[in-house]
């Protein structure tokens, strides 16, 4: 079956080759009806993707069968997008089904449960990694990434042996068949045969030969450490990272971790953790989570070793208190492990939750022993200098500082945490690793069962709009004004934004929640905040009138509610909740494959690297090919409507435009098919019905003569446009739903493109304007209020000297005939305006009085 597919898509990209050579000319309808295509399909699979993250929410129950149909059809979906995308341009992006292709190796090997494991360096940096790169650097590691460079606090440095290192061991020690074998003949009820498979594997691994890369790479790492610190020696802290440790299932305590270790013995430790990975413990509770052999990776994190004056664990809400409003954190001198070992007495301290974070409680004990680094490598166990032994290792300013450092943590994963710590010389706290301290909720309680006060926290918005994401967050308000606003978006702020936009992306590991006036719920930014789980409400059309920045709020995605005020037990339940079906293997088999499918990394249409080789996920291909769908589309507006086949008739009414109009398929009025001029009237199509009542409204079309000086006219007369194509007519191609508008007034060029159906998710608008008969200053101020305006409607906009460029896309079917309403009447309006425009003040003048006679945004 594989074999037949591929042989079918080589045959399809060989047609395709032959297709662009031959150069076939294609009528424009049947071309238009190729990018129709490409927006069903472009919905197909959003839908199906949308769908697959809504699974993740834990709303519903699925099986292994759903994910594998769901990616058949997404899969077909894809594959149909590529072929017609080529069709619209011929040939042009037959490099997209190479780039598929790797995808869906990957995806498809996962599916048929074979080890994957993702390519990469064997070693690398914590300065470089993220939480998404965890199946390359296990789910410690990419935790520990993410506190050190999203949130920025203190982490020891060091490297990761990444899984790809791991893979290599494997590999040069023929253990995958060995384990593969070994894991076959288990029987995990038999705890004398379990003893003795565990022995077996872990000598496999103790004895294990190094691959040279991987020795080269660790050698490497630790000699660009050693520059950092030249005339010390490097130990570090060996500790396990491997897939689904310190995530829902801890693996707490199952694997190896080796204190002050000299550079030279890192290759030793590393064995030693690996095989810690096959203990009898470990192999028992792999079993009881129901994890698959070939789920089992490991990652290693190699960290410099903190000079600890006391260590210790937080948890970000003490289990033990009713009221579950503290922190509750232990701590010791000297080195963490015997801590989390509990095999030294521990100072037990209560911290609020509530700024300032002020000590609530605490016990100071009698400390007798100290767990410290020698000076060759290894610890010992040393007595606690007689003066320190009575002392708080904590003091309220250090147990202040703590907490709120704990409290961001928690806030940026979302669940409650379980973190160890240490405090260096300098009082610095350092993040050693933090994983999730898993709560149950009470029995019989539930998110919309808690009891919210209309009078503490009054209702602000109920049922206004659609949930993308469901969840809860409380933050302080940030309206984004503009693109330039996204910068200055503080860490846990509710994000409010007039319309949803993949450049939000750059924050979603920042903001707790967002919410937009305008936006689908199957657009690339909603994707993008399930894959992150930002709670999420698109489309409340009222967000930005009725928040406004610094606003404390509650955001419950769940109920769909907006609350004002910090909700406090609605926010404790929803990270206190656990969530069971997270931990069946059918949930992380969807989670894994989603990470192939739902990261959006092609933000930017103008970054160099938009382009097929760019795409490295499912939803990467289908932005690109949307993107380029709609350019291409343009294009053969530029360049063959002309040459259509459809009759072209001249449209009459009351301003002089000459305006042909070309119709290819319900744009207009069937009785008037054989006439051969149109009225208003006889148009059908809605965005040419959007344009023509803005280009009409009363008050903005100018017959007045303008005077214009002789030197601004001869400069007019010796400029090139480049851009566009000699017409020789005013040209309007149209269809029930689509607009291709291309309009020569004068010395200044206008072109629409839009669309506009019952799918939001199709809907788009495309503004360029160029030209004018002044000196360029004067062109340029036109441009800039053409921009301006533009902005105050939510177009996307570009301004090159003279030239305007505005996108919008996604809207509502009754939005977007606003929006190209608005196009109509900029264009009446801004006909002759380049000769009023003398000085920078009349841009703003230009900007009020058109709001006054036209459409508000």
């Amino acid at each position: 079956m594989i074999y037949e597919m591929m042989r079918f898509i080589r045959g399809m990209k060989n047609y395709l080759k032959q297709y662009r050579s031959l150069e076939t000319e294609y009528p424009f309808a049947k071309l238009f009806k190729k990018f129709q295509n490409i927006l069903a399909a472009n919905n197909a699979s959003m839908e199906l993707i949308a769908d697959m993250g809504d699974k993740l929410s834990g709303e519903y129950v699925f099986d292994q069968q759903y994910i594998l149909s769901t990616y058949d059809h997404l899969k077909n979906q894809i594959y149909r997008l590529i072929f017609d995308l080529n069709t619209l341009a011929p040939g042009k992006y037959v490099r997209l089904f190479d780039v598929f292709e790797d995808i869906h190796d990957t995806i498809q090997q996962e599916l048929s449960g074979k080890w994957v494991l993702p390519l990469g360096d064997a070693v690398m940096p914590y300065s470089e990694l993220s939480q998404d790169m965890y199946e390359l650097v296990g789910n410690k590691n990419a935790n520990l990434a993410d506190i050190r460079n999203i949130l920025e606090l203190p982490t020891p440095d060091g490297f990761a042996i990444t899984t790809s290192a791991f893979r290599a061991f494997l590999e040069k020690n023929g253990l995958d068949d060995y384990l593969q074998q070994a894991m076959a003949s288990w029987d995990p009820e038999d705890e004398t045969a379990t003893e003795k498979i565990a022995a077996d594997i872990q000598k496999q691994f103790l004895s294990g030969g190094f691959p040279l890369e991987v020795t080269r790479q660790i050698q490497t790492a630790i000699e660009t450490l050693q520059e950092k610190t030249p005339k010390e020696a490097l130990f570090f802290a060996v500790r396990s990272s491997a897939w689904g440790e310190d995530s829902i299932h801890s693996f707490a305590g199952q694997y190896k971790t080796f204190l002050n270790v000299p550079a030279d013995q890192l290759q030793d430790s590393y064995r030693k953790v690996l095989a810690s990975a096959y203990s009898p413990g470990v192999l028992t509770y792999r079993h009881q989570k129901g994890f698959h052999i070939h789920e089992l990776a490991m990652s290693v994190g190699c960290q410099v070793m903190v000079k600890a004056r006391t260590s210790g664990v937080i948890y970000t809400l003490d289990t033990l208190s009713a009221e579950k409003d503290a922190l509750l954190a232990t701590a010791a001198w000297g080195l963490g492990a015997p801590v989390v070992e509990g095999n030294v007495a521990t100072d037990h301290y209560r911290i609020t939750r509530t700024p300032p974070h002020t000590l609530c409680g605490f016990n100071v004990v009698h400390k007798s022993t100290m767990l410290v680094a020698t000076a060759n490598g290894g610890t010992e166990l040393t007595p606690v200098p007689e003066e320190l032994q009575q002392k708080a290792c904590l003091t309220p300013e250090l147990a202040q500082k703590l907490a709120e450092t704990a409290l961001l943590i928690e806030r940026y994963f979302k669940r409650p945490q379980d973190i160890e710590w240490a405090i260096d010389p300098e009082d610095r706290v350092m993040i050693l690793q933090a994983r999730p301290l898993n709560i149950q909720l009470q029995a019989g309680c539930a998110k919309d069962q808690v009891d919210i006060s209309a009078a503490d926290h009054p209702v602000l918005l109920k049922n206004q709009g659609v949930v993308v994401q469901r969840g809860v967050a409380a933050g302080k308000v940030f309206i984004l004004e503009n693109n330039a606003d996204i910068l200055n978006v503080p860490y846990g702020a509710i994000l409010v934004a007039r319309h949803t936009s993949p450049r939000l992306a750059r924050v979603m590991r920042k903001v707790h929640g967002i919410l937009t006036d305008i936006g689908s719920q199957m657009g690339h930014m909603a994707t993008i905040a399930r894959e992150f789980r930002v709670p999420t409400i698109v489309n409340t059309g009222i967000a930005t009138q009725i928040l406004k920045t610094g606003d404390e709020i509650t955001l419950d995605a769940s109920q769909n509610m907006v609350y004002a005020g910090y909700a406090k037990d609605l926010c404790y339940e929803e990270i206190t909740a656990e969530d069971v079906f997270e931990e069946s293997y059918e949930y992380r088999l969807l989670r894994r494959i989603l990470r192939k499918i739902s990261p959006l990394n092609l933000l930017d249409p103008h970054d160099k690297n938009f382009r097929p080789s760019g795409c490295k996920t499912v939803h990467d291909i289908i932005r690109f090919i949307h993107e380029k769908a709609v350019k291409e589309l343009i294009h053969l507006g530029d360049t063959r409507i002309g040459r259509s086949d459809a009759a072209s008739r001249r449209l009459k009414f009351g301003i002089p435009l000459g305006l042909v109009v070309i119709d290819i398929g319900g744009g207009v009025q069937t009785r008037t098919t054989s006439a051969k001029d149109v009225s208003p009237d006889d148009i059908t199509s809605v965005p040419m019905k959007a344009f023509l009542e803005g280009l009409m409204a009363p008050g903005l079309w100018s017959t007045e003569p303008m005077s214009v000086d002789f030197g601004s006219f001869m400069s007019s007369l010796t400029r090139t446009y480049s851009d566009f194509s000699a017409r020789g007519q005013n040209l309007a191609v149209l269809s029930a739903e689509y607009l291709d508008l291309n309009l020569r007034l004068g010395y200044h060029y206008n072109i629409i493109d839009a669309y506009i159906a019952e799918k939001q998710n199709d809907n788009y608008a495309y503004f360029r304007f160029l030209g004018g008969v002044t000196d360029v200053t004067r062109r340029s101020r036109r441009a800039r209020f053409i921009g301006e305006v533009l902005e105050r409607f939510n177009f996307r906009v570009e301004i090159r000297g003279d030239l305007v460029i505005g996108r919008i896309k996604k809207l509502d079917p009754a939005a977007m005939y606003e929006k190209v309403k608005m196009l109509g009447c900029l264009v009446a309006y801004t006909r002759q305006l380049d000769v009023q425009m003398h000085s920078d003040e009349n841009i703003a003048h230009h900007v009020t009085d058109f709001f006054q006679r036209s459409v508000q945004p």
